[in-house]
């Protein structure tokens, strides 16, 4: 038996991978939620194989929760499943220890191979993912600039884009505001920008973010 988590702010959305698994043999659901602070609490009395993971929540990220849960449950499998193409997600989130990643639009079957590919400790790696795979390495490029981004630094960088203040940052991650500070300066050489402001016009521009 499979046991998976839904994690996704839109009770539509939770209700139709409920729908889409439902029937699926060898396949349970332990717990659905909304934010990723629900996700985090209800994981420790709901141990779960497969957490299916939206990357934009309320409150801690995908990413936050992607860091949580690779450091508290080694063996737990994350399979994001978000609503932005694998062009602007897919290589940096399997880079941060993501197992696979999908569209919310895939198919049934698409997804159901998906979560048994991860539940046996495979990554899982869709046709779009594996041409972009492919793409880069014919040519030797590594891909958008934020993709070189470690973990921290891509939290801290979507944040900063969504105009969230440094000290409430280093609050909400429990880190030091010089600490966030120098993930700040981090991200900004990498990026190639000088303010929050160009900080956030790189998010919108990749799609990383809603303008």
């Amino acid at each position: 038996m499979i046991r998976i988590a839904i994690v996704d702010d839109h009770q539509i959305v939770r209700s139709g991978f409920r729908e889409m698994l439902s029937d699926e043999l060898g396949f349970h659901i332990v717990f659905e939620a909304a934010s990723g602070e629900s996700a985090t609490e209800l994981v420790r009395e709901n141990p779960c194989d497969v957490m299916l993971l939206d990357l934009s929540l309320p409150g801690k990220s995908g990413v936050d929760v992607l860091r949580y849960m690779r450091q508290r449950y080694p063996d737990m499998h994350v399979l994001v499943l978000s609503s932005f193409p694998e062009e602007r997600y897919a290589l940096v989130m399997m880079r941060n220890g993501a197992d696979g990643y999908l569209c919310k639009d895939c198919d049934r079957e698409d997804l159901i191979k998906a979560i048994r590919t991860v539940a046996t400790g495979r990554r899982y790696v869709s046709f779009r993912t594996a041409e972009l795979l492919a793409e880069e390495m014919t040519s030797g490029k590594s891909g958008s600039p934020h993709e070189s981004l470690s973990e921290r630094e891509l939290q801290v960088f979507l944040r900063l884009a969504q105009g969230e203040l440094v000290k409430d940052i280093a609050e909400s991650l429990h880190l030091s505001v010089k600490t966030v500070s120098t993930y700040r300066t981090r991200t900004l050489e990498k990026l190639g920008v000088s303010s929050n402001a160009e900080l956030a016009s790189y998010a919108i521009r990749h799609g990383l973010i809603s303008a």
